[in-house]
């Protein structure tokens, strides 16, 4: 090659050549380039800075995602049985058995179903039969209505410690929901003993809730809770749909994630036999960590986010107990803001599609 860059005697084809004076005048786009006197001075002071290491099991799981909704049964619930009413004047429609059950009891959920169940003829609820007209006088009872996954190994979790994960989810759900001491008021310590305790916003928000309940703190978005002095549970069965489903979450956790309707038949503390239901649905994300990764105790889980939907519990209530509306017939007396939510369809994520940014209370077509 000679001085003027041709050239001279290589073997190099024209076209490789004439390439590669192309690129020696302009550069090549993805060449590596120098750093700056600034980029190399900035490199060196984090190079040379000591550097925090996350150690072993040092990482504390973040605060989990709240949200709540409350509603009331309004006029929709009048117009839906006016409806039934007129179109089945003999109400023949979902047949019922001497327990107020519409047809035969339904199999356990293992799916999002696809629409709400149709429907009752209008039965008023009574002490003997206290889910008389409501969809769920078809629902198993307590934890027989939640559907519980067959266990698979998965994550950090070998499939019997997945199994046994699975199962003290449900005693939690259980002791939040279902226990009949928290459903009278009492703290929900078993619950509680479950839940990581190494969750400082979680720990100071179960602190608060119990001693001084509030909007941001409040018990009722966790757990079902009746005050004793102002309503009595009919009877001794919660009708309950639902389902737990898992997957891996981050840091090869067992993500668990639940989705259960709880229906609360109750009637006034002083007695009488009017018989109302507050009806409540629960979204609850949990991770069982693995311990080598996570700071958490044996035998407990990290909250990752958890929702509620509740009908007839009252209306912008911050007292830490469901207060249910009596002498309505159940059908509330807040104010609404129009939209209205059916508590019975569990076709959608809980939410989904709506505004939770509002205040006030929205209208539940039935109860």
């Amino acid at each position: 090659m000679n001085a003027g860059g041709e050239r001279d005697g290589s073997s190099v084809p024209d076209d490789v050549w004439e390439q590669f004076l192309r690129d020696s005048v302009a550069g090549v786009a993805d060449a590596p380039k120098e750093p700056s006197a600034r980029a190399r001075v900035v490199a060196d002071r984090l190079r040379d800075e000591p550097r925090a290491a996350e150690g072993w099991r040092t990482y504390t799981p973040p605060r989990p995602r709240r949200t709540k909704g409350w509603y009331v049964v309004g006029l929709l619930a009048a117009v839906a049985l006016l409806v039934v009413a007129v179109l089945d004047p003999w109400q023949m429609i979902g047949t019922s058995d001497g327990n107020g059950a519409s047809g035969a009891p339904l199999a356990q959920e293992a799916e999002r179903p696809t629409q709400a169940p149709p429907v009752e003829p209008a039965r008023r609820p009574t002490l003997a039969e206290p889910f008389k007209g409501s969809p769920a006088a078809r629902w198993a009872d307590g934890t027989a209505g939640i559907t519980v996954p067959a266990a698979r190994a998965t994550g950090w979790m070998s499939k019997a410690q997945v199994e046994q994960a699975l199962r003290q989810t449900r005693d939690f759900l259980v002791a939040s929901n279902l226990n009949p001491a928290v459903l009278g008021g009492e703290r929900p310590t078993k619950a509680i003993a479950l839940i990581n305790p190494h969750q400082r916003d979680v720990k100071d928000y179960l602190a608060a809730a119990f001693r001084t309940p509030s909007e941001e703190n409040d018990p009722l978005l966790l757990f079902s809770r009746f005050e004793s002095s102002r309503a009595r549970l009919v009877g001794d069965v919660v009708k309950t749909r639902g389902r737990i489903t898992y997957r891996e979450g981050e840091r090869g956790a067992l993500q668990v994630t639940t989705d259960v309707t709880y229906v609360y038949p109750v009637a006034p503390a002083g007695g009488g036999d009017e018989v109302v239901r507050t009806i409540v649905r629960r979204e609850v994300v949990l991770n069982w960590d693995d311990p080598s990764k996570i700071i958490t105790e044996r035998g407990t889980f990290s909250l990752v986010s958890y929702k509620v939907d509740m009908t007839n519990g009252g209306c912008d209530n911050n007292t830490g107990y469901f207060t249910p509306e009596f002498g309505t017939n159940g059908t509330g007396t807040g104010a609404t803001d129009g939209e209205t939510v059916d508590p019975y369809d569990r076709s959608t994520a809980i939410f989904e599609g709506r505004d939770t940014g509002g205040d006030g209370c929205r209208t539940a077509t039935r109860s």
